[in-house]
């Protein structure tokens, strides 16, 4: 099974307005609730595919209940460490020129919690295929968070996805995890990089993927624009990547299921999910070559 970690998840909140104005009361017309963070997104994700998941993290609070509940009426498998913080909310305030965000930073973490989900990541790891990393790090835990992960994976030679940004990242590298996926800015942010015999998978948004791997460089695109909600699109590259490492695929097999299914995240209107005809239509029209080539 593939394990999707998400120390940082969310109660998304979202709510529609006929117009939004600063310093006004608004009437919500409704209330949108799910399950978020990026890991969830993932698991989300391949588990409409048909994979066998399990999402793990942590919980906590009311908030936290909720999410866990979202995730059992999508079926998704969980197992996550409780925590005594409330899980986060994130709100989103949609109008129609767009979407106004609002994120929290997440419950504060104490160590005896930290160590207790490490203890049961510990557990998880030895039967799982793939390990993904995935979002920010709560308020109290380690910088270095993703690295001790990524370590206990590696040391049960299990492949490991890391999908973050900022310190996080930075540090997460250090434990050369199989394969890092930031996008252009994160990179940009970071300067240069090293990740010591691992693969650093490149989003360039509509412009695809450009992966830098020890066996060369591969570059895949769309083969068509696709109009949508460019959110979770790289948690549903993410998933793919994460298959394609489970079963052992080649590089051009492997950049070309996680565009087309990046851009079936993007025909379809909700984070975490996917146009199953956009998937296997894209799916169909892509190629990929090395060394600096293009689709």
């Amino acid at each position: 099974m593939i394990v999707t970690v998400t120390l940082n998840p969310a109660l998304d909140l979202t709510y529609p307005v006929g117009a939004l104005v600063p310093h006004r009361t608004h009437r919500v017309t409704g209330v949108a609730e799910r399950a978020g963070g990026k890991g969830l997104n993932v698991a989300r994700v391949l588990h409409a595919l048909g994979e066998p998941v399990l999402a793990t993290g942590l919980l906590g609070g009311p908030s936290g209940a909720v999410v866990a509940s979202l995730l059992a009426t999508e079926g998704v498998p969980a197992s996550f460490v409780p925590i005594a913080g409330d899980t986060r909310r994130t709100v989103a305030v949609v109008d129609p020129g767009g979407a106004t965000g609002f994120w929290e930073p997440g419950p504060v973490v104490p160590a005896a919690e930290w160590l207790r989900f490490v203890d049961h990541f510990r557990e998880l790891v030895g039967r799982a295929a793939v390990v993904t990393l995935c979002g920010s790090l709560p308020p109290g835990l380690p910088i270095d968070a993703y690295a001790v992960l990524s370590r206990l994976a590696a040391a049960e030679h299990v492949p490991v996805l890391l999908d973050t940004s900022g310190p996080a990242l930075r540090h997460g590298l250090a434990a050369a995890p199989t394969v890092a996926k930031p996008n252009a800015e994160e990179l940009a942010e970071l300067g240069t990089v090293s990740l010591e015999g691992g693969a650093l998978v490149v989003s360039h948004g509509p412009e695809g993927l450009h992966a830098i791997t020890p066996d060369g460089e591969f570059r895949c695109a769309p083969p068509y624009p696709v109009d949508g909600n460019p959110t979770g699109a790289g948690d549903a590259c993410a998933a793919a990547l994460a298959r394609g490492l489970r079963d052992g695929a080649g590089w051009p097999e492997l950049l070309a299921d996680a565009v087309a299914l990046g851009a079936a995240a993007v025909a379809s209107p909700v984070a975490g999910s996917f146009d199953p005809d956009v998937y296997r239509s894209t799916r169909a029209a892509l190629a990929v070559t090395s060394g600096g080539g293009s689709c």
